[in-house]
């Protein structure tokens, strides 16, 4: 479990997951010493995955992001959620694949240079994926948070 101490200190490696322990350990007022071994047990317990970076999509020139609700195909019941998803996760442009409650059983996360992109080089191919019955894509216009 997590208590009050490990929480301020995965809050400050959210934002910048390169500051030292030192600099980390004066932010949050808490001996260094401490910061580091609390950093150390939180990774062996898994707590932390992995230290990772947010690159800027709009420098790297992937500027659209869509969103895509998948319903299975009811007429072809020997297929699953799970089968699917692990499908759609090898497709390039693929950020998120997440098994979803409703009228809809997956959604999708999808980036590319360009709407025509990834409408061809995703979302065409996941219409080919057996099992799949229909989408429904949503555009995004702008992210005003984002976590990582």
């Amino acid at each position: 479990m997590v208590d009050e101490k490990d929480v301020l200190i995965l809050n400050e490696l959210k934002k910048n997951s390169r500051i030292s322990t030192k600099k980390l350990a004066a932010t949050i007022e808490i001996p260094r010493v401490t910061v580091h071994d609390r950093i150390q047990k939180m990774v062996e317990r898994k707590t932390i995955k992995s230290f990772t970076i947010i690159p800027d999509y709009q420098q790297m020139g992937i500027t659209t992001t869509i969103f895509a609700f998948i319903a299975l195909n009811p007429y072809e019941s020997n297929v699953s959620a799970m089968k699917i998803a692990e499908k759609i996760t090898g497709l390039p442009g693929v950020y998120e694949v997440h098994i979803v409650a409703g009228e809809y059983d997956l959604l999708i996360k999808v980036r590319g240079k360009s709407f025509e992109e990834v409408g061809k080089n995703v979302l065409a191919k996941i219409r080919q994926i057996k099992g799949v019955g229909r989408t429904f894509t949503c555009p995004c216009f702008t992210t005003v948070k984002e976590e990582m």
